[in-house]
């Protein structure tokens, strides 16, 4: 373990003033102390039952002794460096008081007040961590951030989900229970400051956060092998505070680079046909089309909804394994129609699946491309699709403006329809997400039958809400009464995408509609490994009973190979603008297979049963991946591997970085 920082940069000596602040000998009955010390003993005592209570929550086997040895002891160090920060403002306070109000007893009930409010503050934060813990089985991170932007939703799926009145008055209960309980064995330390004894209290107030600052890093947490253990070391607010200050992550800066030619020879070389264009450079659109139609397809589709299921894993499909009976229609769907047996997500957030499903490169670290300014008249599917004449739409049943959606979509031009556009009377059912799945196809309907009345061809891109939590949707469904968890979640969607299809059928325009359900993310991404490639596996079917015969395809695939796949079913132009690739595509058909698994920093390339995991400070990891299970173990980085992951993520990085993902469309207009 790292020095400490008292001891690796002040002097001993100097260290007794404030150790006198922080803890007084004792008299016969009581132990005097300054406020920062009962702080800091308040803080230790919350952040160790912390630790313990987020344990409760790995399952049994994931962490070894030595493991979690290793998580308790780095646990310490956070906990110590995080309290450098914190004392800071409290010593110079005490510094700056003067003697003659120390003593007295109005400020005595201040500090008692001040100190309630603390331990409240961080019962809160503790309780707040175990609901992010569950939810995303890590401490305080990028999503954190983003979380607290979006206070409506977050705060509101909160209250929808746990008794909060209950957990309050319990927090404050708590707090005031455990200081009367001090009160009887402790007494504030209120003896008058020498003039020393302020200097060196001062001197500590800019030490300690300096020195926690030089000698803790949050990159400490990593290298016990087991992702579990490195987050258990760390603590909720250093973690948080490392995060707004990692918001943005220049690829270039923190990555492993190739010079461009290079990278460009790499994509060359795997037939990926990524031709990003100079900025402002509108000569040329993409490749042309692929004029082949794809094997299982009986002709080509003149419309397309893309379904993308809020945190539908793989693993709740019959047809991948589940025999809780959760999606009957879905699985009657991949029956009847074309399912991909090995497609994987980019990330875990809706936004990477959004980023994904419209522009089709490998995630970028850092923020999405729906986030990011300067994201407008990108080469997206619905933009190069609405400029060969489609109607493309982009329908979400929360609130649009959530995580930027609205503003990315509509300057892509996509037509926008929320929940503001869903009118009071048709919503079944709503929760602070969103309506309910089947309100929102109902919407989808109607604005299909708008574009179909128009004689346009349209697509639409439908992003549901009610597989989240807090799981709950309108009564008399289905068998899970709500809220029914996440298995009635996912069940109710089912339902709700049946009845959506069924529907669908009786619309003229059901014929020459090519139907497409996937998921934005996956239910979650717990495990042992920063990248849990099996957490990653996503459902892709592909239905038009008119369209195209059944097929299974079992060959490995990514969420960015879709709007390439879509656009030469339809036979149109754009490929070219995609680093993914036509999963009909009989020259990618011959190429070895390949997927991206992320999270906002971890960037992950999955070919021949290894994973490739590039990481800021120019650092690799691999891990070879079992071909059935999906178990991962260490393993030797492969420099090829690595430079195939390195020109796939820069060359997406630098394009929009440099503008070359915008539209030629846009280009041309200007």
């Amino acid at each position: 373990m790292p020095a400490t920082p008292e001891n690796a940069l002040i002097p001993a000596a100097f260290l007794r003033p404030v150790a006198a602040e922080i803890a007084a000998a004792p008299s016969r009955r009581h132990r005097r102390i300054g406020f920062s010390g009962l702080l800091a003993l308040g803080a230790l005592a919350v952040w160790l039952v912390l630790r313990v209570a987020l344990l409760a929550h790995v399952d049994a086997g994931e962490l070894d002794v030595k493991a979690l040895l290793l998580a308790f002891a780095k646990g310490a160090w956070f906990d110590i460096a995080t309290l450098c920060f914190l004392v800071s403002p409290l010593l110079l306070l005490s510094a700056a008081l003067p003697n003659r109000f120390r003593a007295r007893r109005t400020v005595h009930a201040l500090r008692w007040a001040a100190l309630w409010i603390a331990l409240a503050a961080l019962l809160f934060g503790a309780l707040a961590e175990i609901t992010f813990w569950r939810e995303f089985s890590t401490r305080f991170n990028f999503i954190a951030i983003d979380y607290l932007i979006y206070t409506t939703e977050v705060v509101g799926n909160i209250r929808e989900s746990y008794p909060v009145g209950a957990l309050l008055a319990g927090i404050a209960v708590l707090a005031t229970l455990t200081l009367w309980l001090a009160r009887r064995h402790l007494r504030f330390d209120d003896a008058p400051h020498s003039g020393r004894r302020r200097a060196a209290l001062m001197s500590f107030a800019l030490l300690l956060p300096l020195s926690s600052a030089k000698l803790a890093d949050v990159g400490q947490m990593e290298g016990s092998g087991n992702a579990y253990a490195d987050e258990l070391s760390g603590n909720g607010l250093f973690s948080l505070a490392a995060a707004m200050r990692r918001n943005e992550l220049d690829y270039d800066r923190f990555y492993r680079t190739l010079p461009a030619e290079r990278a460009d020879a790499v994509l060359a070389g795997l037939g990926t046909g990524f031709a990003p264009r100079p900025a402002h450079d509108a000569s040329a659109h993409a490749p042309a089309p692929l004029t082949t139609l794809p094997a299982p397809f009986l002709r080509r589709p003149k419309n397309i909804v893309l379904i993308s299921v809020e945190s539908l894993s793989a693993e709740f499909l019959g047809v991948h394994g589940n025999a809780k009976g959760l999606t009957p229609n879905l699985d009657r769907l991949a029956a009847e129609g074309m399912m991909f047996d090995r497609v994987f997500a980019t990330g875990t957030r809706t936004v990477r699946g959004l980023e994904a499903l419209s522009i089709g490169t490998p995630p970028i670290p850092g923020q999405a491309v729906v986030r990011r300014p300067g994201n407008e008249h990108l080469a997206t599917l619905g933009e190069q699709l609405a400029h060969q004449g489609f109607t493309s739409l982009f329908l979400y049943g929360g609130y649009g403006y959530f995580d930027n959606m609205n503003d990315y979509f509509g300057a892509n031009d996509y037509k926008v329809v929320d929940r503001t556009d869903l009118p009071a009377g048709e919503i079944v059912f709503e929760n602070v997400w969103g309506v309910a799945d089947e309100s929102l196809f109902g919407g989808a309907l109607r604005a299909f039958d708008g574009a179909a009345r128009d004689h346009k061809p349209f697509f639409a891109h439908i992003m549901t809400t009610s597989n989240h939590r807090p799981f709950t949707y309108p009564d008399g469904r289905i068998d899970i009464p709500s809220p029914g968890g996440r298995d009635g979640a996912v069940k109710y969607t089912d339902y709700a995408i049946g009845r959506f299809i069924e529907e669908a059928r009786a619309k003229p325009w059901f014929d020459d509609t090519l139907f497409v359900i996937t998921a934005d993310h996956c239910a979650s991404v717990a495990g042992k490994t920063r990248l849990p490639v099996a957490k990653y596996h996503i459902p892709l079917i592909l239905y038009g009973p008119a369209l195209l015969r059944h097929d299974v395809n079992a060959r490995m695939a990514s969420q960015i190979d879709i709007p390439p796949t879509l656009l030469h079913v339809l036979g149109l132009k754009g490929r070219g603008d995609f680093l993914g690739a036509s999963l009909f595509d009989p020259a990618a058909a011959a190429r070895p297979e390949r997927a991206f698994v992320s999270n906002y920093q971890a960037l992950g390339y999955y070919k021949n049963d290894m994973l490739t995991v590039l990481l800021p400070r120019r650092k690799v990891e691999a891990w070879h991946v079992a071909h059935d299970t999906l178990e991962v173990t260490p393993a030797e980085p492969d420099a090829q591997l690595v430079e195939e992951a390195v020109a796939y993520y820069q060359s997406a990085a630098r394009a929009l970085k440099q503008g070359r993902l915008h539209s030629a469309y846009h280009e041309v207009e200007k």
